[in-house]
C-alpha cells in the first residue's frame, strides 16, 4: 500500500527517515540521524517542497519510499517532477513494490500539475534502470545522445 506522508504523522516520518538512512548506508553515502532527517522531511512536506510516499507491505511494515520535488517548469506553465529518492529495502526488491511506488509518483505528480518527470541514477544500478524504463522513462543521454555528467558543490 502507498501512503502520502503528512507533516503531522510522526510514525510515518520516522519510518521514512529510517528507510532513507538505510538507503544512504547501503550506498556508503552520509546521512543525517533519523530524528534530524524526519524533522527536515516534516518541514519540506509542510512547505510544499516535497511529496513523500511510503510503501508498506500487507502487514503494514515499511518496505519502500519515494521523495518527489515539484518545481515550476521553464518550458511550460506546468510543473516538473524530480524523483529525488526511490528506495525499496533489499530483501523486498523484485516483488513489485518499486513499480507500485513509481506508478504512485507519476500519478501524484500529474495530480499536482506536473507534465514532465525526471530522475538520475548511477551507471551501475542496472536494476533501477530496468525499473525506470519499464515505467516509461527513457534515457536522454548515452545511447542516442551525449553523455551527461552530474556536478555538485557544497555552498
Amino acid at each position: 500500500m502507498i501512503t502520502t506522508v503528512t507533516p503531522v504523522d510522526d510514525e510515518q516520518l520516522a519510518a521514512v527517515a529510517h528507510l532513507l538512512r538505510d538507503f544512504n548506508e547501503e550506498y556508503d553515502e552520509p546521512a543525517p540521524a533519523p530524528e534530524e532527517l524526519a524533522s527536515l522531511l516534516q518541514r519540506r512536506i509542510a512547505d510544499g517542497n516535497a511529496t513523500v510516499l511510503l510503501c508498506t507491505d500487507d502487514v503494514g511494515g515499511p518496505v519502500g519510499v519515494a521523495v518527489v520535488r515539484l518545481q515550476a517548469s521553464l518550458w511550460s506553465d506546468a510543473l516538473e517532477a524530480y524523483l529525488a529518492e526511490l528506495y525499496v529495502v533489499p530483501a523486498r526488491r523484485g516483488q513489485g513494490f518499486g513499480r507500485e511506488l513509481l506508478a504512485a509518483v507519476l500519478e501524484a505528480s500529474r495530480a499536482a500539475g506536473a507534465d514532465y518527470a525526471f530522475l538520475i541514477t548511477s551507471e551501475e544500478d542496472r536494476q533501477a534502470q530496468r525499473a525506470y524504463e519499464a515505467a516509461g522513462f527513457r534515457r536522454t543521454e548515452g545511447e542516442g545522445g551525449p553523455v551527461m555528467w552530474a556536478y555538485e558543490r557544497d555552498l
